[in-house]
């Protein structure tokens, strides 16, 4: 400890503060975009669909039996074989890291978010599908207007939390080279032969975002707990 120097992370903060930024920004696509295609598998599936609810089904149990980095590196290396057979180019149709990343965490966070929707649209009384028939609302408009709604705000703290986890998983990026947060953390360790600074930093920061996220989680649950089961 007696060689451990502050400045390095003072110096390094501008590359660090770049790869946060991208973190982020990984984490805010695979929300949204996660959330878009989890309440369109969750659907597919509360509502029975023919064909598509099993293979909905099917999908989302092949994405959570399989961890991120082996989506990730799925994604990496066959789709662009995949994309050649299809377009029938001569060569492999490169990606690239970047949107490797993107498109993955929304297609791997949308399989969790299905399933806690799903037990949200579970959770509903019967009585209001009920209610909205008799008013003569359609299936969309019952699931948008009514149920929809009221499913993501009870669920709302086991969606922050799983995003929490998102947050957390956009580290495994650096297996890709991408510079997220940790790449940029370890490309500086690297290069100046300062690794504890560098991931102490890097440490830090996932504890300080994680830990006020899970401060607003709380603050969710208290304000959506049923009375008495606080």
């Amino acid at each position: 400890m007696n060689h451990f120097d502050f400045s390095v992370i003072a110096q390094a903060w501008p590359f660090l503060l770049d790869g946060l930024v991208f973190s982020l920004k990984l984490t805010a696509v695979g929300f949204l975009g996660g959330l878009v295609l989890g309440i369109g598998l969750a659907l597919v599936r509360h509502l029975e669909v023919p064909v598509a609810s099993q293979l909905a089904s099917a999908y989302i149990t092949l994405i959570r039996s399989v961890p991120l980095i082996m989506v990730l590196f799925w994604f990496f290396f066959l789709m662009p074989l995949v994309l050649m057979w299809m377009t029938g180019a001569s060569r492999p149709v490169q990606i690239g890291p970047v949107w490797t990343a993107f498109v993955t965490f929304t297609l791997f966070e949308a399989a969790y978010y299905a399933e806690i929707i799903r037990a949200g649209f579970k959770s509903m009384a019967k009585g209001q599908y009920g209610a909205c028939k008799a008013l003569g609302m359609s299936t969309w408009q019952t699931y948008r207007l009514v149920i929809l709604p009221q499913v993501l705000r009870v669920v709302s703290p086991i969606l922050l939390t799983q995003t929490i986890i998102l947050f957390q998983d956009t580290s495994l990026v650096y297996v890709l080279s991408v510079t997220d947060l940790l790449g940029a953390a370890s490309k500086i360790a690297q290069r100046d032969g300062r690794l504890v600074e560098m991931y102490l930093a890097v440490a830090v920061i996932y504890m300080v975002l994680s830990s006020l996220t899970s401060q607003l989680v709380a603050i969710l649950k208290n304000r959506y707990a049923v009375p008495g089961r606080r």
